[in-house]
């Protein structure tokens, strides 16, 4: 069984407290710039185990009758058909998903801040389908030379002009469908707002990583360095709350740098600012849930080593820079890791160098690992994760679960009329062959029945696999790594 290191319901109750706690000292109204997922947070459940995906909306649920929710995006991004790197779907199309989420979860979404406004064809028509579906959308208008000039900044001329958002609730959470949307901008526009209304209103910050609380280099934070490559973030030790308290916390970069401006601008709205360090602003608890840190150490550097993986294989299909993956390689040699102590790993290529073909390895939740190779019938991810479903059922490997009465049909059909140059078996047409065989076998029945006990297990292929395959992986919820190879030397890869 894996260990925990975490304790999801002592955070769920530190961290709604924490929150009331802020509303309450801003005089009953407060502002959340939410960043980060506000589910399914597979980064925070790998790196802290025993945090569950759903933590922050189950926390968020515990205030359920104090919350709305407004979700920001830039209207930028819309024109440029931004996507989410993770789901593959635009920002416009994902701020429809995460309305209907978080209806699903009972919480309310009260508007959508349309930020960086500047006329853009396809924000008005986003503006206008969404308006369409009975959804309150408030433009927040470009402001030049932001965030430098101040002044005009917060002036009737700058966050003056934007509209002002309607909200009834004493917490007013902004999310996003990613980085870059206007989160920020879009709460301190509301403040501005809020003090010319003489309300009075506040705002904080939700930063699941880096945490505060933890040393600069902890595994912990590392991980979350590696995990945004892409952005270049680097974990900075908070010099403002340094100074102020004389006590060591992390932030990162772009909080500390931009925390001047943001001091400024709070000191021009209500004449003070409420905070002296960019620590100071957040509301992050997940620090104090930790109960083994050993245990997350361990869970973070393995989490280090699948984003090497990721990037190296980013980088071989040309997808990401080698400056990511080389910051990386950089994180891995001051922690001493090597791609190795990912157990998976060396048990793959050793299969692999034997067998002369591509090879997979699967841990299950005891720690055992199970391999697969490349047969005429399957790949090797399909070998690998039926031969995990026979360990996980008890079913000896000589008993064949997938009658060739069935596999013999779908080759035929994949090659002979799908056209197909590769007849054999990926994950999904495996599993549709378990499923079918599962019907008159028991044995095949009792081995699909282990399927939820593959969640969280790690795997590695020595090549890159199919999207159908990495589909099917991601899907079970496990963490699948790849050697940045292909199979195959060609120029296009399906």
């Amino acid at each position: 069984m894996k260990k925990t290191g975490f304790d999801s319901r002592k955070y769920i109750t530190m961290q709604s407290e924490r929150i009331r706690e802020r509303i309450r000292q801003f005089g009953g109204k407060l502002y959340l710039e939410f960043g980060g997922k506000l589910f399914d947070d597979y980064h925070a459940s790998r790196v802290l185990p025993g945090f569950e995906p759903d933590n922050k909306i189950r926390m968020l649920l515990e205030l359920r009758d104090q919350a709305e929710i407004v979700i920001a995006i830039n209207a930028g991004d819309i024109e440029k058909n931004k996507q989410r790197g993770d789901l593959g779907i635009t920002y416009d199309t994902d701020v429809i998903r995460l309305i209907d989420v978080f209806r699903g979860f009972g919480l309310y979404v009260g508007s959508i801040a349309l930020t960086q406004y500047a006329d853009q064809p396809s924000a008005a028509v986003f503006e206008k389908r969404m308006t369409a579906l009975g959804l309150k959308v408030y433009r927040l208008y470009r402001i030049a030379n932001y965030p430098s000039d101040i002044n005009f900044i917060v002036s009737d001329e700058g966050y003056g002009r934007s509209d002002y958002i309607e909200t009834t609730r004493s917490l007013v959470v902004v999310t996003a469908p990613g980085p870059g949307s206007g989160k920020m901008a879009t709460c301190l526009s509301q403040l501005y707002h809020e003090h010319k209304r003489g309300i009075k209103a506040g705002y904080a910050k939700f930063e699941t990583f880096p945490v505060w609380n933890l040393p600069l280099k902890h595994p912990v934070n590392l991980a979350y360095e590696a995990a945004t490559a892409d952005l270049n973030d680097v974990n900075m030790i908070d010099p403002f709350h340094l100074e102020a308290y004389g006590e060591t916390t992390v932030n990162y970069n772009r909080d500390i740098e931009i925390f001047p401006v943001l001091r400024t601008i709070f000191e021009r709205i209500y004449g003070e600012c409420p905070y002296k360090s960019p620590t100071d602003m957040g509301v992050n608890m997940a620090g104090f849930a930790i109960t083994d840190d050993e245990v997350c150490c361990e869970a973070s550097r393995q989490e280090i080593i699948r984003r090497y993986y990721k990037t190296a294989c980013l980088v071989r299909q040309g997808l990401a820079s080698e400056e990511e993956l080389q910051k990386i390689q950089l994180l891995m040699r001051t922690t001493n890791i090597e791609p190795q102590m990912r157990g998976v790993v060396p048990a793959s290529l050793a299969v692999s160098e034997r067998t002369g073909a591509p090879a997979a390895a699967i841990e299950l939740p005891d720690g055992t690992i199970v391999t697969g190779r490349t047969t005429e019938l399957f790949g090797s991810s399909s070998a690998a994760l039926l031969n995990a479903l026979k360990v996980l059922a008890g079913i000896p490997d000589e008993i064949k679960l997938i009658s060739p009465t069935v596999i013999g049909p779908i080759q035929t059909l994949k090659t002979n009329y799908m056209k197909s140059l590769n007849p054999r078996l990926h994950t999904d047409e495996m599993l549709l062959a378990l499923a079918i065989s599962a019907a008159t076998d028991e044995n095949a029945m009792h081995a699909m029945e282990q399927l939820s006990a593959l969640n969280g297990c790690d795997v590695h292929t020595t090549v890159i696999v199919s999207s159908v395959d990495d589909n099917v992986f991601k899907r079970l919820g496990m963490n699948i790594t790849c050697e940045p190879v292909y199979e195959r030397n060609t120029l296009y890869h399906k």
